[in-house]
């Protein structure tokens, strides 16, 4: 169910949970900055979730609320975790749903990374 992203934090969200290691997650990456794990439920033949460590609802309120150092250290690791495993030349696709609209589904900013095969056009077209 997409959730309102103008809401506070809830510290009781999955991705707060995987966080604090109360929920297993198959990490890939982890520094002072974020963590990134394979989705439990892939969209893609790989499927990599980003996370920053802070406790952030969406893009927007990390944008506004984290410090200079956490926005780059976030940056540089999703770039990170996209090298790593492989995916710059054949290429990818990053996604971070902000709010209703966009179908958010987990009140944490999370970068979806998305690759393997060819993605097609990145929205539908509507008549």
């Amino acid at each position: 169910m997409p959730i309102d992203a103008t809401q506070p934090y809830n510290n009781q969200n999955i991705f707060a949970k995987i966080l604090r290691g109360e929920i297993p997650s198959k990490r890939v990456y982890e520094d002072a900055f974020a963590i990134a794990f394979h989705d439990i439920n892939p969209q893609a033949p790989t499927h990599i979730l980003v996370i920053p460590r802070g406790p952030y609802v969406s893009w927007d309120d990390f944008s506004a609320k984290a410090s200079d150092a956490e926005i780059a250290g976030f940056v540089r690791a999703v770039a990170t975790v996209a090298r790593a495993a492989g995916l710059v030349a054949p290429g990818y696709r990053l996604l971070a749903n902000t709010g209703l609209d966009a179908h958010q589904e987990v009140p944490h900013l999370h970068v979806h990374l998305f690759a393997g095969r060819k993605l097609g056009p990145m929205l539908a077209r509507h008549g």
